[in-house]
């Protein structure tokens, strides 16, 4: 088994890191900086920064506090937010971004997929999906959860795996912030129909969600925010916890 990966995502608006429900009624999470260093001494595999109100106020995600969270870790980092071509993608890998995750840019125009992929690697191009139940189907949803596309995800998921997407950040928006635990049924699908990485994404609310998300839908990464922000559950205990139930997990040093 390879290992397990921890992510803390920090969602950014106005500077600052938010954490709603279902992409609604956000609160104050802190500072973006401090809670980026925190969690990398903390022993997080990875970031992930998401400035969720670039793509509805149509301005490009913001580079500054980019250099600025990546002047201060040491652990990989992806960003993303508002990015709509191969020259704003390369400004941001040059200002200390690993990865960049795209999702409303690239429903419009999926060639970019292949673009930015040929590019800069396909290990530098994460496709996010916001996804959305719909009966027995899950639609995909842009805009910062806004903007239903119709587009059936299991299959657009597919599509960004044969168009060069390196790993697959997917939020399911019917657990975003409710704690009750990630979709494992909608990610048992995809993991099922694709073989690049799968992020699981919204609803973590305990240890034993994140072990579900590996266990029962094989997982490659879970990814949290306000059990992190708000110290509900430490890295250290959920990796310790993940390892007793069988998991490989990168230790904490």
């Amino acid at each position: 088994m390879l290992t397990k990966r921890i992510i803390p995502c920090l969602d950014i608006k106005n500077g600052r890191t938010v954490k709603g429900v279902n992409f609604k009624g956000l609160r104050d999470a802190g500072d973006p900086v401090e809670l980026a260093k925190r969690y990398s001494e903390e022993g997080a595999d990875e970031l992930v920064f998401l400035d969720i109100t670039a793509t509805l106020e149509k301005r490009k995600t913001l580079v500054d506090l980019v250099k600025r969270i990546a002047a201060e870790i040491n652990i990989p980092f992806t960003v993303g937010g508002g990015i709509k071509s191969v020259e704003e993608i390369e400004e941001l890998l040059k200002s200390g971004a690993d990865k960049v995750s795209l999702n409303s840019s690239i429903v419009k125009n999926p060639d970019l997929i292949n673009k930015a992929s040929d590019t800069f690697g396909a290990q530098a191009i994460v496709a996010a999906v916001d996804a959305k139940r719909h009966d027995s189907s899950w639609n995909v949803y842009i805009k910062g959860g806004t903007e239903d596309t119709g587009l059936d995800a299991i299959e657009w998921m597919q599509e960004v795996e044969k168009r060069g997407a390196g790993e697959i950040l997917l939020t399911s928006m019917d657990r975003d912030g409710t704690k009750s635990g990630f979709d494992v049924e909608l990610l048992k699908k995809v993991n099922e129909l694709v073989k690049i990485p799968v992020i699981a994404s919204g609803g973590a609310g305990s240890v034993q969600h994140c072990i579900d998300a590996v266990k029962l839908a094989d997982a490659d990464a879970v990814l949290a925010a306000s059990i992190f922000h708000f110290k509900e559950i430490e890295i250290k205990d959920l990796k310790d916890k993940m390892r007793q139930s069988g998991i490989e997990v990168r230790p904490v040093e």
